[in-house]
């Protein structure tokens, strides 16, 4: 194979087309621990491993694109939240980043509760194996048939998200003869400094009651006012996603513990949970900087410890729903490069054999991603690049400004770290694109946890 570089494209410390000065780093072969799994290394070939297996071995079993997992990373990670927390605390899984069986198993085996937020994602939950008490439903507009289902299996929390919701609940538990527990999801106001669509406490939006309007009060008497059929146990409020300091859920505490006291104050009951959601932010550039669960942990529970004390009532049960945090580092997407078109005075368009339909965020979210060559290394200049699809929109951006080695060619393998959370659980078929395989790598071998979407599976739904 060819590994001519390519001459055209900015290269060392380039003003890029919008302005923006960007300079590559040191070393292009460098992985950066902060953005890939812990098991990440390069093998004295150069190429790759992670968990023991080489990128051109999963390649050469797999196929491209795929989404690797780093099964120990995701352990790894998943027991730390759940030591920071400790026994007085709970910590729920927020399956929509990324849900499948296996994940449920080894969810339970490490001791973590599992947040749904779908029929779909509570019927994985429970094929896999998940005690229904330690699931908890989510979401703004559960069908009847959602929560009859959750109720019938005996789900240990659903988070109620209006008036409409709590009257179906409540008939449907007193039709199901339980008294099922709740949480009354509230906006407290507080904008997360995050992207738009995922900044979800502000008050123009689809999610949660009111605190400053009076919409959560009225939602608490509500609740009580079906004691046989629905438990109030608690409130819950999650203020976006991606967050990096705790400053938004000091904010957020101090005014659900202030709810907490007016319900003590009006109603005689003080409620024994608060939950404090999820949104922290994981790196998907070497920029990023992500706190540990330990440093979360001791924010949060001293920010509800000092609010509840100052308020004269006793320390809920906390509850977080860290999801991405988990799931997103423990994976990166495989994919093979097909073309490399340089434009010249540009940069140099690097397309791949996915896009889009396995990641979603870079064109939703204006998302950041780093990307490097896995399948060897390279002595080549850095290449101004942007990592494109296949499929047919000029918005099919995976990355879009990175730098890569200028001797670049077709079949050689790129990989894009930190794509565990919202990539697989957001794709699509669009242009009838398969959807990739997830592998789950550990101790020198992998398989399939998830596998790859056929041809036939296109046609299985199109009964013509």
């Amino acid at each position: 194979m060819s590994r001519s570089a390519h001459p055209a494209g900015p290269r060392h410390g380039d003003v890029l087309p919008e302005g923006h000065y960007q300079a590559p780093p040191a070393d292009l072969n460098a992985l950066d621990p902060k953005v890939w799994s812990e098991t990440v290394a390069r093998g004295a070939d150069g190429a790759v491993t992670v968990g023991g297996v080489d990128v051109k071995r999963i390649a050469a079993e797999f196929g491209t694109p795929a989404y690797v997992m780093d099964e120990a990373d995701f352990r790894s990670r998943a027991r730390a939240w759940r030591d920071a927390f400790g026994d007085d605390a709970d910590v729920y899984y927020a399956g929509k980043a990324f849900l499948s069986k296996a994940v449920v198993r080894w969810l339970h085996e490490e001791g973590l509760n599992l947040d749904v937020c779908s029929g779909g994602e509570l019927h994985v939950a429970l094929a896999a194996g998940m005690p229904a008490e330690r699931i908890a439903l989510h979401g703004n507009n559960k069908s009847v048939h959602e929560l009859e289902q959750a109720v019938k299996a005996g789900v240990g929390h659903i988070v109620v998200d209006s008036y409409e919701e709590i009257e179906r609940l409540a008939a449907i538990a007193a039709r199901q003869g339980v008294r099922q527990r709740v949480l009354i999801r509230i906006t407290v106001g507080v904008e997360a400094h995050t992207h738009e669509f995922i900044a979800t406490a502000h008050e123009d939006q689809k999610f949660g009651l009111s605190l400053t309007g009076g919409a959560a009060a009225e939602a608490v008497r509500r609740v009580l006012a079906h004691p046989d059929g629905l438990e109030l146990r608690g409130i819950h409020s999650h203020i976006g996603s991606q967050i990096f300091d705790t400053a938004g859920f000091e904010v957020a505490a101090r005014r659900v513990v202030g709810l907490l006291a007016q319900i003590r104050d009006e109603h005689g009951v003080e409620l024994p949970e608060i939950d404090l959601g999820g949104g922290l932010g994981i790196a998907y550039t070497s920029e990023d900087d992500p706190r540990e669960p330990a440093e979360i942990a001791v924010a949060l529970a001293g920010i509800v410890h000092r609010e509840c004390a100052a308020a004269g009532l006793a320390a809920p049960r906390l509850s977080v729903e860290p999801g991405r945090a988990i799931v997103g580092p423990t994976a990166f997407t495989l994919y093979e490069v097909g073309t490399v078109k340089p434009l010249e005075g540009l940069r140099t368009y690097v397309s791949v054999d996915g896009g889009m339909s396995d990641n979603i965020r870079t064109a939703l979210y204006d998302a950041e991603y780093s990307v490097a060559l896995v399948s060897r290394t390279s002595d080549a200049e850095p290449m101004l690049s942007r990592v494109v699809g296949k499929h047919c929109e000029s918005g099919d951006i995976v990355v879009r400004d990175a730098f890569l080695p200028a001797d670049l060619a077709a079949g050689d393998l790129i990989a894009v770290p930190a794509t565990g959370a919202y990539c697989r659980s957001m794709a699509s078929n669009y242009n009838h694109a398969l959807k990739p395989p997830v592998l789950a790598v550990r101790d020198g071998s992998a398989r399939v946890i998830v596998r790859r979407e056929t041809e036939e599976d296109l046609l299985r739904l199109d009964i013509g």
